[in-house]
């Protein structure tokens, strides 16, 4: 006789697990979790490596927000640390703060400007577009052509294996461009890792008497032994229709580990490469979890 829930939640990322965990503690109903990985977590998932090391299965995932209601929240399950992400590109030669901020673009210039004379810079470099029509459009109105080659073109192209041409505008419309020295990836005021790692986080989150998870379960296969009154989706929106009108172009990244034996091998959690290499990035976990060890891993993030 097939299971009954009142709810059933396909997967266990932060939206079906922050889900769950509310519907189970507030609402007191039974849910049952659908998860095709071998683990809870999404993409968030960590784990121990042989190094002795935590690291990200798939990549760097840096907890942050500016709503106070949601860090009271996640910090019921995890000790956070104080990491602030930041990051650099790598281009010829030479390391660049991203976003892009009065410091890089100082540095790329051999400028030193002060913050009140960065945006009449960029007034002059900028191309004049009112309405850009895609995301080549969106960085060359707002920096120019020459930071536009260093930092976007060839790393849009990398990570979503097309021309930013023939992209949405929208794609590069959302990154910022900081007039001061900012050099925080992410501006808002609570950021950081969980100490014991997401995998910790999520286990205490999923722990209450009212949820139950399968692992290693395709949705549609669930389906078939479950009853449940409510349906939460939080998969892949072509999986959930059948790939009816085919599957979209959903991009990846193959995530190609290396355990080292040296105390580091970068300066930052995370370095861009937008030219020069096949991969975009490369990852060095300790720095997130501010992990003491004399050996080190890190990931090569390929596109795919």
């Amino acid at each position: 006789m097939p299971l009954t829930y009142d709810y059933l939640i396909v997967g266990s990322g932060f939206t079906g697990a922050t889900l769950a965990e509310r519907i189970a503690s507030r609402l007191n109903a039974s849910v049952v979790i659908v998860e095709k990985r071998g683990h809870a977590g999404g993409i968030a998932y960590d784990y121990v490596d042989t190094n002795g090391l935590i690291v990200g299965k798939y990549g760097a995932h840096i907890f942050h927000t500016n709503n106070e209601i949601v860090w009271k929240y996640v910090n019921r399950f995890a000790s956070f640390n104080n990491f602030v992400h930041r990051v650099d590109a790598f281009h010829q030669g030479r390391f660049f703060a991203l976003p892009l901020n009065l410091d890089t673009v100082n540095d790329f210039f051999w400028k030193r400007m002060t913050a009140s004379e960065l945006p009449l810079f960029l007034e002059k470099i900028r191309v004049t577009i009112p309405y850009p029509k895609n995301a080549e459009e969106a960085v060359i109105s707002k920096v120019g052509w020459d930071l536009y080659e260093a930092f976007y073109r060839n790393y849009t192209k990398k990570q979503w294996g097309m021309d930013p041409k023939e992209l949405e505008a929208s794609v590069t419309m959302r990154l910022p461009v900081r007039m001061n020295n900012d050099k925080r990836y992410f501006a808002d005021q609570w950021q950081g890792i969980p100490k014991e790692g997401y995998a910790g986080l999520f286990k205490r989150m999923l722990g209450h008497r009212n949820i139950h998870i399968l692992l290693n379960t395709e949705f549609r296969e669930a389906l078939k032994g479950i009853r449940f009154k409510k349906l939460i989706y939080t998969g892949p929106i072509d999986a959930y229709f059948d790939y009816i009108l085919g599957k979209l172009p959903y991009r990846s990244i193959d995530f190609r580990f290396e355990a080292m034996n040296r105390e580091y091998f970068q300066h930052r959690g995370v370095v861009n490469y937008p030219n020069d290499h096949e991969y975009t990035r490369c990852v060095e976990y300790k720095w997130f979890y501010q992990q003491k060890s004399m050996q080190t891993t890190v990931s090569w993030d390929y596109p795919c």
